[in-house]
């Protein structure tokens, strides 16, 4: 074995660079190569910032910014001009984008006009009618929120708010309908009653102008005499007021007519959402009950025979869920580091008590969690447990997510919130400060990515089964192991040189500099046959000695392709971690293993069945007399035909038209990015055309250039009064 693989395999067993061999990555600025093109995100159009609507037409929660900007774009970019306001209206949205990344905050409007000031400063007099046009089509307003620590919690948070103010609205409309009616009865049965008759009554009902030549007192004695002698009976009376006194004097909702605080139904613990819940429920059941009866007295239904006895127990066992889907959910957001023993029993009892509590969890730290005996857990571990046992208890809506991941979850974030029951958010939000250099959007799309926090829900409510009610089809590449994405670079030679990578959890651990001891810079000069791809590593026969290391592509400051070695404590790590995707993808249906042994089972007894009924077929066939043996010319032998690949003619393609190979598609998100209604992913996630007129042809070349793996062709332009057609077409010959 040569040296340099000896020093290669040893600090694979042991973590420890021996001599000259091998380089420390501590300094070295180095991330993931697949990081190569990200270090500034605000030039990409991307889900980022979102804009968390207090009004929109179509009356959506959040947004984002990107998709907004399109809808304003088939408004005021629709004429002769309109590549013209495209292209201003994408300038300012860049610039709304670096001043949310560089920590600006505010609504729409106000970082609109900041960033409109800052690109009019060096536009052409044209920019003032762009700017005028996109801003009278953008119709949404609300404040911004970027993928940073604090969005998970203003997301959920705004979500629900959103959600408790459609129920508040609904709720105090019924209130309100029964206060005024309850009201009414009791001002009915006043008002034909001997005081409600009183002649100082009388009086004050018909004013002053009669005052002088009327006598109130004869009239007061002739009404009550000429009054039924039964009123309300005094029971009725008590019952009644006693309902209002309840209806107005709740606090689950703000209402004018209520006396005293409402209560809050935000909190930072499970234990004091518990503790709050307990002590309101005497008040809600009170609440809930009083609406009923309320109600039956309306209508003139209530029977005191009957309905006492009912509700003198009402609610002794609880509240129904759909009792309690007309009260506020309680909401709880905590931090993973902050969940110890105690709270995490709160949690669970939370979640199985079958209680309307949503419980946001926010992880901020996906790799430095230690066990109690000092060993580092697999990325994902405790979320992962908690998220499988919230599952476990088939009641709660449990949604997992990385943030970056939130806006194309956003149905699904509603529907939990909407959902009456407890429900278990669990977000990591790519905030991890040992990841000094990477935006928090890449750490947490990568840990997706990796498999190191996949994306999943639970909808109890969805159906009976798991097929229905669990969904892991938000994840790339749902049937690998790991993601395989498109990577080029340039050589010594200044040859572009492509390759496909997989991307693992080992990839997204080498963006944490806490790990930087368990990998290893080798040389240029030193690379050799014994480094190969963490993927094919795992796939290997584990030996006792082996020969081949896992290794990782990464790159420097400068964006020099760098290659490192990986200790064995990371592909350990990453050995669980796909165990744990596996396990998922059972739960969702791929690769199954009692679907498979199912078909295999079927297989057999359909090989079984066709055998049997060639036997048969052979045993009835007529017996031919055997005949004497005819000597055949070897020359006129037929020869055993070999195997030819039978020609596929590809079909033709007009070389006019655009088109891309979505087969070599890789999943870039290039194109998507660019123009997400001209470019569209099919079920396999590659690209294809949907809509060519839906951009222009400058994007059309713009997203050939970007591509990674040149599978888009321009064709030739559809619009002839395009601008700088000239140059586009000379910028196109190349992807003919």
């Amino acid at each position: 074995m040569q040296a340099d693989t000896q020093a290669h395999v040893s600090f694979f067993l042991t973590g420890r660079r021996p001599g000259d061999f091998l380089d420390a990555v501590e300094g070295l600025e180095l991330r993931p190569a697949l990081f190569a093109r990200y270090r500034d995100l605000t030039p990409l159009r991307y889900d980022f910032p979102l804009v968390l609507e207090r009004k929109s037409a179509e009356g959506a929660a959040v947004a984002s910014l990107s998709d907004l900007m399109d809808k304003a774009f088939e408004k005021a970019a629709a004429g002769a001009d309109g590549e013209r306001v495209r292209k201003h209206g994408l300038r300012l949205e860049q610039e709304i984008r670096a001043l949310v990344a560089g920590g600006a905050s505010g609504e729409l409007s106000e970082l609109w006009d900041r960033a409109a000031t800052r690109v009019a400063s060096g536009a052409d007099a044209s920019f003032e009618d762009s700017r005028k046009r996109l801003r009278a089509a953008l119709k949404s307003e609300g404040e911004l929120a970027d993928c940073d620590a604090a969005l998970p919690r203003r997301l959920l948070r705004h979500v629900w708010e959103a959600s408790q103010a459609r129920k508040a609205a609904q709720f105090t409309e019924n209130l309100q309908r029964l206060i005024l009616k309850l009201s009414g009865i009791l001002r009915s049965d006043f008002e034909q009653s001997a005081k409600g008759l009183a002649a100082e009554r009388l009086q004050a009902s018909m004013g002053s102008a009669f005052a002088g030549g009327f006598d109130f007192d004869a009239m007061s004695r002739l009404l009550v005499k000429s009054q039924p002698r039964e009123t309300m009976p005094a029971e009725r009376r008590r019952r009644i007021s006693e309902l209002l006194r309840v209806l107005k004097s709740q606090r689950f909702f703000v209402m004018p007519e209520s006396e005293g605080n409402p209560y809050s139904f935000l909190f930072d613990s499970c234990g004091a959402a518990l503790k709050a819940y307990r002590e309101r429920l005497p008040r809600q059941v009170e609440l809930a009950r009083a609406l009923v009866m309320a109600d039956l007295e309306i209508d003139g239904e209530y029977n005191p025979e009957r309905h006492d006895a009912v509700f003198d127990t009402y609610g002794e066992g609880g509240l129904d869920p759909s009792e309690l889907a007309g009260f506020p959910d309680y909401l709880v957001c905590i931090d993973d580091a902050a969940l110890d023993a105690h709270e995490n029993a709160r949690l669970m009892e939370i979640l199985s008590s079958g209680l309307p509590i949503k419980v946001l969890l926010q992880v901020d730290d996906l790799a430095g969690a230690t066990t109690a005996h000092g060993g580092v857990q697999a990325p994902g571990m405790r979320s992962r447990q908690l998220a499988s046992l919230a599952m476990g208890l088939n009641e709660v809506y449990v949604l997992q997510s990385s943030a970056s991941n939130l806006y194309q979850f956003r149905d699904r974030l509603l529907k939990g919130v909407a959902y009456r029951g407890p429900a278990f958010f669990s977000v990591y939000s790519g905030a991890n400060a040992s990841a000094a250099g990477v935006a928090p959007y890449l750490m947490a799309a990568a840990a997706m990515e990796s498999r190191a926090f996949p994306a999943f829900t639970y909808d109890p409510s969805a159906g009976a089964n798991w097929a229905a009610r669990f969904c892991l089809q938000s994840n790339s590449q749902v049937e690998l192991d790991w993601p395989v994405k498109g990577f080029a670079y340039e050589d010594e030679e200044h040859q572009t040189v492509s390759q496909d990578l997989a991307f693992t959890v080992v990839d997204f651990l080498a963006a944490d500099a806490r790990y930087a001891s368990q990998f290893a810079r080798v040389p240029r000069e030193k690379w050799n046959g014994s480094m190969v791809p963490v993927d094919e590593s795992l796939a290997r026969d584990r030996k006792s000695l082996p020969d081949k290391v896992p290794s990782v592509l990464m790159v420097d400051g400068q964006n020099r392709l760098q290659k490192v070695i990986v200790a064995r404590s990371l592909l350990r790590q990453a050995s669980r971690c796909r165990d744990m995707w596996h396990s998922l993808q059972e739960l969702g249906g791929v690769h199954n293993s009692h679907a498979q042994n199912l078909l295999a089972r079927e297989q057999k007894v359909w090989e079984e069945r066709m055998r049997q009924e060639v036997e048969a077929a052979a045993a009835s066939a007529p017996k031919l007399a055997p005949s004497a043996p005819v000597n055949v010319p070897a020359a006129a032998a037929p020869a055993a035909a070999a195997p030819v690949a039978e020609a596929v003619e590809e079909p033709r393609r007009n070389p006019d038209e655009a088109y891309i190979e979505t087969e070599r598609c890789s999943t870039c998100n290039e194109c998507v990015q660019l123009n997400g209604k001209m470019f569209k992913y099919n079920d396999n996630q590659q690209a294809y055309i949907a809509d060519v007129n839906a951009g222009s042809y400058a994007q059309l070349v713009e997203a050939a250039e970007n591509c990674q793996v040149a599978v888009i062709h321009p064709g030739k332009p559809r619009n002839a009064g395009e601008p700088g057609l000239e140059e586009l077409v000379k910028r196109a010959e190349a992807f003919a």
